[in-house]
């Protein structure tokens, strides 16, 4: 974008990128989660997490959307001239190490928000400057004389100096004769003019048309390769394989270390537009608060060469012994990974298989920087892999990672065994597998919102503050699609398939905030005749503690009763905002599922609602849904609904069911009704002792923290 004058007016929104360390708390890189942020939907509970400036030409607000310019259709003069900026409160570390340095470290994030650019309700009038991303080095006010072309970024003496540190991706409506067209997506160096562009009008996108349209942007940076990719899409479309802009920059040249996130915008003196950002994802990687090259590198350096030949001759014969040892392994177990090949390419159905290199350099040779998540079984990475049309698709790879080779190998044919014909759209999607010297992959959707307890729990930083709030449409949405998985597993597929794990970490949420029940790590499909399903090379009950059925610990057995027992503890959780198991909970309760009832009792369920909604729910949805999670927790498996009744509950087109005032007493042996299959096997061969089984009992209770959700 280069400066117009004010004459020309215009308007335009920035989405300001600033660099941190305080909110970084952990270790340096690979020894620390990334920093997670998470809007689905602002409000004014938001302000704390924000600074927004105040300035005599700024005017940003927080409502229903971060307004960075008025969102008004009063008197025009009102909207003209104005900059403003709405930024994270708290900083973030960018890099470390000294300038030009081997030890230098550039953080990875990746962010996505949603915007809506609208011009004045007079369709006649030209649209303003547009959008851009940007990182700045204070979440101070816009400068004076900002407003215009200088999109509240820099003014007529500051434009262009590098003491702004700044960097923008800009997303400009308004043609120039240096511009592409009057849409285009640019990169700005401490500059409004941009140093790199590319047309959007070849993707389509129209900024601001006549009738204001929802867009999403990607935008990816690899602190290792000094990467930027940007993507943009109209609002609940997926995620592009073709990216709008890319461009090599290394950010540790131009930024401060320590800098911010958030939007900038601004109007001109003929042509406004309002700019709103409704929704706003970010990861950033967590370069801790060290780092860098300084006396402990030196120190490095100087005993390097004190000892240097003696490090040389033992490092040798080291190698050597290890090389040997490892040779002799690989050819001792070149048949069982031939086999094991052998059976994978044999399961019908069998998606794609992948080379071991596509995968090791689409996730960077498995960076921590790219690491989404951990389990019990393995590691899941976020990767790029190029598509038909030249660009890059996001995935999400799994890495079993059990030191046992063997148990290695049994988990992943068993989950591959499970997924590799399951076919819903509330399941994650399996796209393809490797196996290579060794290294296991599977290669799923990547789901850019993330998993639904980050939402429900995540807070802005390690100090509470406020969390973003997950609307009452939008609850009610992932549990109808995760009912709608279960009831496929349980009943529509060829074969009946328990998940055994069912919790929100493993409910992932596509870009439209639809549910998708994940990792199958657990799942096992029942054998012809089979109600259950028991692994006793599994020590202690498979699943996560506040979600496990209590049968479970008395017949170590899945079931479908299992499952939906789980999915009660999700539903309450969904709905009450609190974990299954907690030491937070109003008096001396410390599972969820107690004090509903307890509510239940007294005739106060719709107290359990979370109070972080404010009353902006609906009254008799969040009744029907209590007493389905009540009934689905009830203690005796027969009592449970199937998943057809869960369906049809909460769709609202049968009444909720009838939940005892009390919650029932467990009791073991269960009592089952006549007939029932679906409960009958959970006695016969292979159940455990009483005296097991009330160790395991006891140890669920005595174990319990707020922080464990750790596969047993």
């Amino acid at each position: 974008m280069r400066v117009r004058s004010t004459a020309a007016g215009g308007g335009g929104l920035l989405f300001l990128f600033f660099t941190t360390a305080q909110l970084l708390t952990g270790t340096a890189a690979g020894g620390s989660d990334p920093i997670n942020f998470s809007f689905p939907y602002f409000s004014p509970s938001n302000r704390s997490a924000f600074n927004i400036s105040t300035n005599a030409g700024g005017i940003s607000e927080i409502e229903k959307a971060l307004q960075i310019t008025p969102d008004t259709s009063n008197v025009a003069a009102y909207l003209l001239s104005k900059s403003g900026r709405i930024v994270l409160s708290q900083p973030f570390r960018l890099w470390d190490g000294a300038a030009g340095g081997t030890t230098r470290r550039v953080a990875s994030f990746n962010t996505s928000f949603d915007i809506n650019i609208a011009r004045s309700d007079n369709a006649t009038l030209t649209p303003g400057e547009g959008f851009a991303f940007i990182i700045v080095p204070d979440p101070g006010d816009p400068p004076a004389g900002s407003d215009g072309g200088y999109l509240g970024l820099t003014n007529s003496s500051l434009d262009g100096q590098a003491s702004n540190r700044l960097v923008a991706i800009e997303f400009d409506d308004v043609k120039q004769p240096y511009d592409p067209d009057g849409d285009h997506v640019g990169l700005d160096i401490n500059s409004v003019r941009s140093n790199v562009t590319s047309s959007l009008a070849q993707a389509g996108i129209d900024i601001s048309p006549v009738s204001a349209v929802n867009y999403t942007v990607w935008i990816n940076y690899d602190g290792a390769a000094k990467q930027i990719l940007v993507r943009m899409a109209k609002g609940g479309k997926p995620i592009p394989e073709t990216a709008v802009l890319t461009s090599n920059i290394d950010l540790s040249e131009y930024v401060s270390e320590k800098s911010y996130f958030g939007f900038s915008a601004a109007t001109g003196a003929a042509d406004y537009q309002r700019n709103s950002v409704l929704a706003w994802n970010l990861t950033v990687e967590n370069l801790g608060d060290g780092g860098g090259a300084g006396s402990s590198s030196g120190w490095k350096v100087a005993a390097g060469a004190a000892v240097g030949a003696v490090v040389l001759v033992v490092a040798v014969v080291a190698a050597a012994v290890w090389w040997a040892k490892k040779r002799r392994k690989e050819e001792a177990a070149v048949a069982g990974p031939r086999a094991l090949e052998g059976k994978l390419r044999s399961l019908p159905g069998m998606p794609r298989e992948f080379e071991y290199k596509e995968l090791k350099k689409a996730t960077n040779n498995f960076d921590e920087k790219m690491k989404l998540g951990q389990g019990g079984f393995g590691v899941v990475y976020m990767g790029m892999l190029p598509a038909p049309e030249g660009e890059e698709v996001a995935v999400a790879v799994k890495r079993f990672s059990r030191e046992d080779k063997a148990n290695n190998q049994d988990d992943f044919l068993k989950e591959l065994t499970v997924i590799n014909r399951l076919r819903h759209k509330n399941l994650v999607r399996l796209l393809g597998w490797c196996h290579s010297n060794g290294v296991l992959l599977l290669v799923y959707d990547y789901m850019p919102n993330g998993s639904l307890d980050h939402h429900l729990y995540g807070v802005l930083s390690g100090d509470g503050g406020s969390r973003p709030i997950l609307p009452w449409n939008r609850r009610t949405q992932i549990l109808t699609g995760v009912a709608s998985a279960l009831h496929y597993l349980h009943h529509e597929y060829d074969e009946c398939v328990v998940h055994r794990d069912i919790k929100s970490s493993n409910i992932m949420l596509d870009a439209d905030f639809n549910a998708l029940l994940g990792d199958f790590g657990l799942a096992r499909v029942l054998d012809a005749g089979n109600t259950s399903y028991i692994e006793l090379e599994i020590a202690g009950v498979p699943g996560t503690m506040g979600y496990i059925a209590p049968e479970c610990f008395h017949a170590g057995k899945a079931t479908r009763e299992s499952d939906v027992f789980a999915f009660g503890a999700v539903v309450l959780e969904v709905v009450a905002g609190r974990r299954p198991r907690s030491s937070d909970l109003p008096g001396d309760f410390h599972l969820l599922a107690d004090w509903v009832w307890d509510l239940h009792c007294n005739g106060l369920i719709l107290d359990a609602v979370d109070q972080a909604l404010e009353g902006e729910y609906a009254g008799e949805d969040a009744r029907r849904l209590l007493l389905l999670g009540l009934a689905c927790s009830h203690p005796l498996p027969a009592e449970r609904p199937k998943t057809a009744a869960i369906l049809r509950i909460i769709s609202g087109s049968v009444p909720p069911p009838e939940v005892p005032e009390v919650k029932p007493a467990f009791r073991w042996p269960p009592a089952f009704h006549a007939g029932d299959e679906e409960s009958s096997g959970l006695l016969g061969g292979g159940e455990r002792s009483l005296s097991t089984s009330a160790l395991l009992y006891a140890t669920y209770f005595r174990n319990m923290r707020v922080d464990d959700v750790a596969t047993v």
